[in-house]
């Protein structure tokens, strides 16, 4: 059969694979914008007729952003929260969704009712409560206002997705692990933390990118202390109101950007599984 009568017996699957190509191309567009704007000598970027191309690629704005005293603290800072918000969130939420699934208890359903209603508060509704809770902690200007606030945001979330992993495991199988004399912790650790492991990676991911590109609460709570800011602040050291370094801002963007596409590339299959795991169920 010729390739020509073959798309002609096949248009649902050549319109699908054009329409995700298209798509493909719109998401990804404004990363080789950002790339390009951090590859373009200063003289192209400020010209009023820009190109979707460079004729003289400069590494000029990577250097300007390396020379940066403080650009490897900020990129730590910003290490340490991220990695920080996703170990925590995930252990916590999964150490609750193991007992709204398994356990029997009062306020079991108002529970997840509050669990669902905190994903729908807008996040800038809450930073001025926000705060002040911090300051009457002795949190701010610390990694921990930072930290603890992108956990309450994450957990439920997280909660909800695991909650169908934890479920889809047989009760049988517990059942069976304490009649071989494992314990409740062994069970927990040895044999169901590994079955919903998928589900715990697609919920890191999301944690892990909210945590990293966090601009509001890094700019509400670190006030003064300017070592403890992320790297999302340090966008604004390249932009001045009179003369705006664009090609730093574009190219600290893009430094910003590669880690969370290592942590994507690391955990793809496991994300893959996880959220189809979530659709099944």
């Amino acid at each position: 059969m010729s390739p020509v009568r073959a798309l002609l017996r096949r248009p649902w699957r050549t319109a699908a694979e054009a329409t995700a190509l298209l798509t493909a191309a719109v998401v990804a567009f404004p990363l080789y914008w950002m790339l390009l704007g951090a590859l373009r000598p200063a003289g192209e970027i400020q010209s009023t007729e820009p190109r979707p191309w460079t004729s003289s690629p400069s590494l000029d704005s990577f250097r300007r952003v390396f020379e940066q005293h403080a650009f490897g603290r900020y990129f730590v800072n910003s290490l340490v929260v991220a990695v920080s918000v996703v170990l925590a969130s995930a252990l916590i939420a999964f150490l609750a969704a193991t007992a709204v699934t398994r356990f029997r208890f009062r306020f079991r359903t108002t529970l997840l009712v509050l669990f669902l209603v905190a994903q729908m508060v807008p996040v800038e509704a809450l930073t001025i409560p926000m705060f002040f809770l911090m300051r009457d902690a002795d949190l701010l200007n610390t990694l921990g206002s930072l930290v603890l606030p992108h956990i309450a945001f994450s957990l439920p979330f997280a909660i909800w997705m695991l909650r169908g992993f934890v479920r889809a495991v047989p009760e049988s199988l517990e059942e069976a692990a304490y009649l071989d004399g494992a314990s409740r912790a062994r069970f927990l650790w040895r044999i169901l933390f590994p079955l919903v492991l998928p589900g715990l990676v697609a919920t890191s991911v999301f944690s892990f990118i909210s945590a990293w590109n966090d601009f509001l609460f890094a700019k509400s709570f670190i006030i003064s202390d300017t070592t403890q800011s992320t790297l999302p602040m340090a966008l604004l050291v390249f932009y001045k109101p009179d003369e705006p370094d664009w090609g730093g801002v574009m190219a600290a963007s893009t430094v910003m950007t590669v880690p969370v596409l290592v942590f994507f590339v690391l955990v793809q299959r496991r994300l893959v599984s996880g959220l189809g795991g979530a659709v099944k169920d």
